[in-house]
């Protein structure tokens, strides 16, 4: 295994640095891929695995204004290393969020949430009664895409493997607010007609499949519409027809969480709209974090197994 745990002296506070007692920090597929080097990011090692994270703050470097001991912190942009008990980090490296949203929210807040935001503003200008379709609905993506669209008004169409415990999923993604959760199989069948009787076709597909799950979304998708990829998890690649190019118009585009914090850099106010919209959808009940097992640190490698299955329906979240 590339993964120990390991007991470190912590670093002197400096004057714009802020220690942070960890709370709780996701594994999420990303972190997995970032240690198996096949992510477009590489930490110098020795590394602190963990992008993501909710921590308290316990003390602050004499030069820090924004924040005080008490405050709950979220990692500001990919990299932090959150994966941790203590650690000591400069201040711009760092969010404040409220303390009243819950630990496992904000735990899983600056990834899955933000993504699915951005996908849902930034690509196309949805109206309510509008609709989206989206694979892999049940990744921690697609659950945040459907709460988010439901509190915009913007119905979805959830794209979901067959399984053998498949009625309990579409019964877990309705309560959350899914319009209509379907199969890769359903997608191809004559009755997808029936379906856009009562819904507009998508102008929107989000896509983190590949393969031929997305050709199948692409024929749905109205004219000049915009198919978004954010992961490619059959390890295909997107097959598009030249006739919905040419005829339709569609538009394909991709999206990088990463990147999108790196061009708004400078750019604070965009990133704190979208925490605090997020903020407040986690606060009045219409955000809600996706399903997760709450693994003492000590317990990592079983977590790190667990994450790693495939038709995981629940986040390992490492408890700090």
């Amino acid at each position: 295994s590339l993964f120990r745990l390991k007991d470190l002296e912590l670093a002197k506070l400096g004057d714009s640095d802020v220690h942070v007692k960890m709370l709780a920090a996701p594994i999420n597929p990303a972190d997995i891929n970032m240690i198996q080097g096949t992510y477009p990011i590489l930490s110098p090692l020795p590394a602190v695995g963990g992008n993501e994270g909710v921590g308290e703050v316990l003390e602050v470097g004499r030069c820090v204004a924004a924040l005080k001991p008490g405050d709950r912190v979220i990692p500001a942009s990919t990299g932090l290393g959150t994966w941790r008990t203590h650690g000591v980090f400069p201040e711009e490296t760092l969010l404040k969020v409220p303390g009243d949203i819950p630990v496992l929210s904000a735990a899983t807040l600056s990834v899955n949430p933000c993504t699915a935001y951005r996908m849902l503003t930034d690509f196309q200008n949805l109206a309510p009664g509008d609709s989206v379709i989206q694979n892999a609905a049940n990744s921690g993506v697609g659950q945040a895409v459907i709460q988010i669209a439901k509190a915009f008004g913007i119905k979805t169409i959830n794209v979901v493997r067959d399984r053998p415990d498949l009625p309990k999923l579409v019964e877990r993604l309705v309560a959350l607010g899914a319009d209509h959760v379907i199969t890769e199989e359903m997608l191809r069948k004559p009755e997808m007609k029936d379906l856009f009787k009562s819904i507009p076709k998508p102008r929107l597909a989000l896509n983190c499949v590949g393969g031929k799950s997305t050709t199948e979304m692409l024929r749905h998708l109205q004219p000049k519409g915009t198919m978004v990829t954010y992961g490619g998890m059959a390890k295909q690649p997107v097959m598009v027809p030249v006739s919905a190019f040419i005829f339709r118009d569609v538009r394909l585009r991709g999206f990088w969480m990463t990147q999108w914090r790196k061009d708004h850099a400078q750019d604070q106010e965009s990133l704190a709209g979208m925490m605090d919209a997020l903020c407040q959808l986690i606060q009045r009940g219409q955000l809600t974090a996706p399903a997760c097992t709450e693994v003492p640190l000590q317990d990592y490698k079983a977590a790190l197994e667990a994450s790693m299955k495939p038709f995981t329906s629940s986040k390992q979240i490492l408890l700090l």
